[in-house]
């Protein structure tokens, strides 16, 4: 895997853009909450998103997969990828801040590179790689907090919950590797969320009946933009940086994310966070880039010249 070492301006901006969109995602969701159950949100989100992709994919004249492989592939990928992680953030966001949910969901890389390693013998743990795992899990460990653990209530499960939402995108990334090289990204995306929609939506319609339009104007501009710019515009945003930046510089988009998101639910939701979130985020930070391994490169270079 190819690390580009620099951004470009246009590299920078792109990214940045990226992390704000899907930092005011976690206050769009929310407000959804307001009005909508969490299953609901989540319905909404998959199929307008899926609509939109594939539209895009259509006018673009991608060529659009037949094999009923690479179907089955995108189901579970909507389920890896989208339901699970989509359902358990959304129901943790009921309970916790979304500044708190996007801490956590930025430990998504940690877990990433230990899904990575247990599944591909070419992304071994490497010296490097166990210290950065390591810093992110005590992130993790200091910003649910010693209270949490020690007395579990429903804000302790909440934050379980999304974290195991960001186990679950991890395994995405496994079972995307492993099914769908060399298939157009924005067809693996809307794909994806088509196998969310079939999944979710006849859940919803047995659990609470079909989905509605029939909602206040300020939920429904929450769910048009959790789905349409923050989803299936996100995706396509994200598959350009992707190309122009390169992985290892796409994974800072995480810690991009986190102040966007912290900042507007305390401008428009009056949220404010424990200390200790801001500690855990941190050492999140300190893990993701020994994870990222160019400051480390750096010194070990120094190290070996001096040397």
């Amino acid at each position: 895997m190819t690390v580009q070492q620099t951004l470009s301006k246009r590299a920078w901006g792109e990214l940045t853009l990226l992390g704000a969109i899907w930092g005011a995602s976690f206050l769009s969701i929310r407000i959804a909450l307001d009005e909508i159950s969490f299953l609901v949100s989540v319905a909404h989100r998959v199929l307008w998103a899926a609509l939109l992709l594939w539209a895009v994919v259509l006018i673009m004249r991608i060529p659009i997969p037949r094999s009923p492989r690479i179907w089955g592939a995108f189901l579970v990928m909507g389920v890896l990828n989208n339901v699970i992680p989509f359902l358990l953030m959304a129901w943790g966001q009921l309970t916790i801040e979304s500044g708190l949910t996007s801490i956590f969901n930025a430990a998504t890389a940690i877990f990433g590179v230990l899904a990575a390693a247990i599944f591909f013998a070419d992304e071994r743990l490497t010296t490097r790689k166990v210290i950065g795992v390591c810093l992110g899990f005590l992130g993790v460990v200091v910003t649910i907090g010693v209270d949490a653990l020690t007395n579990f209530d429903v804000r302790s499960l909440a934050q379980l919950a999304i974290l195991a939402g960001t186990v679950s995108y991890a395994l995405a990334g496994v079972w995307a590797r492993k099914m769908f090289a060399g298939l157009p990204p924005l067809v693996a995306a809307a794909g994806m969320l088509t196998g969310s929609t079939i999944i979710v939506l006849p859940l919803v319609s047995w659990i609470e009946g079909p989905i509605t339009l029939a909602l206040q104007p300020d939920t429904l501009l929450a769910i048009g933009y959790y789905s349409l710019i923050a989803t299936a515009g996100a995706y396509m945003l994200y598959y350009r940086v992707l190309a122009m930046a390169g992985s290892g510089n796409l994974m800072l988009v995480t810690l991009l994310i986190v102040p966007f998101a912290i900042t507007l639910g305390a401008l428009v939701r009056n949220e404010t966070l424990p200390s200790n979130a801001y500690g855990g985020f941190a050492l999140l930070t300190l893990g993701l880039i020994v994870l990222d391994g160019r400051i480390w490169a750096r010194l070990i270079d120094r190290t070996t010249r001096q040397s």
